[in-house]
Parts: C-alpha cells; structure tokens; sequence
C-alpha cells in the first residue's frame, strides 16, 4: 500500500509539467512554421517565373519582322504563364500600379534569346524587417526576384556552318 502511495505523490508533482511545455513548445513551432513558408513561397515564384522565361524564349527564337506582332503579344504570352502566381501580395504585388517586369532580347536571327522576369512580393511579418538587413528590399520594403533566361535560336553547327542551306549542313556529317 505505501507502494502505490509514493508512485501517486511522484505523478502528482508533475501534473502541470506538459502544459508548460505546450506554453512553451507551440508559439516555437508557429514561429518555425512561419520561417519555412516565405522560403517555399519564393521558390515557388522562381520556378513559375522560370518556366514562364523559358517558355518566352522559345516563342523568341521563332519571331521573324515578317510577322504583325508587337512587343506587347510576346509579354502577353509571358504573363499568362506567370498567372499561375497567385495576386497576393505575398506572391505578387501589385502596388502602384506596378506589374511584372518583362524584357525580351532576341528573334529568329539572333543567336541567342534573353528574357528577363523581375517580380516583387511582400515580405511575410517578421521576415520583412530580416530580409531589409540582408538588402534583399527594395525602397518600398518588397522583397525583389529576378529570372533571367538565354536559349540558342539554332544548334551551333547551324551558325558554325559557313554554307547556305540544308544541302551544305548535311555535308558536314559525312
């Protein structure tokens, strides 16, 4: 009997001891919780916007000034890859009117063809005032991602090869 006694009075001294632990342990795992979301958030933007330059890329490398199409068409085409980014601040700001920043370099008679895609995100609480010391803020206190994507219009043997057309490349091989 004076065994199950002593056994009651130990557990009964630590009663409270998980509570406090929670007190403790929850608002730390929030806390962390919170520093992975930002990095994922940004990730995802980068291979969104990464895709959407490569896309952007490809159409370049097929541009002819033969065709009507205006500067305009080809940012379209960029921007409605980048509408898998959601218009949350988080993801993408819209402040002052501003919208993504694409610029494109090249067409078919370049050797290569450049896009760039520049997106500004607000920074979640407590990372903003982090990501300011880093210098990874603008002046506004949005935090900047840059994509910059160059692809060959042709292989290099297209460019390499000092004859005409499709007669003079297949010599080459043989």
């Amino acid at each position: 009997m004076s065994d199950k006694k002593t056994r009651g009075r130990a557990l009964a001294g630590t009663s409270g001891q998980t509570t406090v632990e929670a007190a403790f342990c929850i608002p730390l795992l929030f806390l962390l919780l919170l520093l992975l979301v930002q990095p994922m958030i940004m990730l995802y933007n980068h291979m969104i916007m990464q895709n959407a330059a490569a896309e952007g890329c490809r159409l370049l490398a097929t541009k002819t000034t033969a065709g009507a199409y205006s500067q305009d068409k080809y940012e379209g085409y960029i921007k409605r890859r980048l509408a898998a980014i959601p218009p949350v601040d988080v993801f993408h700001a819209h402040t002052n009117g501003r919208d993504w920043e694409i610029t494109t370099d090249g067409d078919e008679t370049s050797r290569v063809v450049t896009v760039r895609v520049v997106n500004r995100l607000a920074p979640l609480p407590l990372l903003g005032w982090a990501a300011g010391l880093v210098g990874m803020c603008d002046e506004e206190g949005l935090i900047v991602q840059e994509v910059e994507v160059s692809m060959p219009t042709q292989p290099s043997w297209v460019w390499d090869n000092s004859g005409g057309g499709p007669q003079e490349w297949t010599t080459q091989w043989d």
